[in-house]
């Protein structure tokens, strides 16, 4: 059987976030019970281009595979790579730009399904990108959100935004005004931003809150402050050894001595139901979310699966 090529099309077309959701969440479930690794990513510098690398292998599908960016000012380009794991056949390659962002959506749904307060309704979004869309997407899809304040520095921006999610997520959403009103008195806070510095103060936080941050993954970035980390009685992160290498959000809450990596537990865990996520009510939950190859790996896998029920996807000549 030949190798497929699917486009961004396929991947819009056969996906969509309730079944992300779905992939996402058998996926750590199956990494907790070791069935599935990852390999962080790996960062090259040449030129103008900044090279990034993954892999993964999902043995509960049979399938490992690779996902590789490159980004420079002007653009960003993204596929991923699939292989039968008992041939080493080579069975896809995908554009995977909306790819991503359905599986770091997804993520952040599993973690809000698993850490936010069941009656969580009242959303506070930072960032207003194609991240955040898909960030706001999936937390409605778990959640029955009443209302979502939406923050960006740009005010035109966060109007339209605030405009075209309302229609997509069915739910109300309006621009805020300052961050620190957008980050208070909400259940569920969603960073999903390219600062560099954290984009509202810790202090600004209800308790019971659960917060999905996943702008950052450099070291030099981080888009919540030392207090936010304080206060969360809860710290999880998709990945301990890649936000190690990752999670600027972390850093200077650890040199500062408020927290340590040994103190946070990974999302595999909460689902499998080997740690506790929330505890109590009025606890503050915390998932830091850097992208993880092996996310990219099992979504690419239902994909591949769907476009050949569909007989959809270009043959390659290998």
């Amino acid at each position: 059987m030949s190798a497929l090529f699917l486009t961004e099309d396929h991947v819009r077309d056969l996906l969509d976030m309730p079944m992300a959701i779905e992939v996402v969440e058998e996926l750590f479930r199956e990494l907790s019970g070791g069935r599935a690794m990852n390999v962080p990513r790996q960062r090259v510098q040449a030129g103008k281009m900044l090279l990034h690398t993954m892999s993964a292998a999902c043995e509960y599908l049979g399938v490992g595979g690779w996902k590789a960016y490159s980004t420079t000012r002007e653009k960003s380009r993204f596929h991923v790579g699939l292989y039968d794991l008992a041939t080493g056949e080579m069975l896809a390659i995908i554009e995977a730009d909306f790819l991503g962002q359905l599986r770091t959506g997804a993520a952040s749904g599993v973690a809000t399904e698993f850490l936010a307060r069941p009656d969580a309704k009242i959303v506070g979004l930072f960032g207003a990108g194609l991240q955040a869309a898909t960030q706001l997407k999936a937390v409605c899809s778990v959640r029955k959100i009443s209302r979502v304040e939406v923050y960006c520095r740009d005010a035109a921006r966060r109007e339209a935004f605030a405009a075209q999610m309302s229609e997509y997520c069915a739910t109300e959403v309006v621009p805020g005004h300052a961050p620190d009103e957008v980050a208070a008195d909400k259940d569920i806070v969603i960073t999903a931003t390219t600062s560099k510095t954290p984009v509202f103060d810790g202090r600004a936080l209800d308790e019971g809150t659960h917060l999905n941050v996943i702008g950052s993954n450099f070291l030099a970035k981080a888009e919540v402050d030392v207090t936010t980390i304080r206060r969360a009685d809860n710290l999880i992160c998709d990945s301990v050894e890649q936000c190690r290498l990752e999670a600027g959000d972390f850093i200077p809450a650890i040199e500062a001595g408020v927290t340590d990596w040994s103190l946070m537990h990974e999302l595999a865990e909460i689902v499998s139901g080997r740690k506790t996520g929330r505890a109590l009510p009025e606890n503050i939950t915390l998932f830091k979310s850097v992208g993880l190859a092996v996310e990219d790996v099992a979504l690419g896998a239902k994909l591949l699966q769907l476009a050949r029920n569909q007989r959809l996807g270009t043959p390659l000549p290998f």
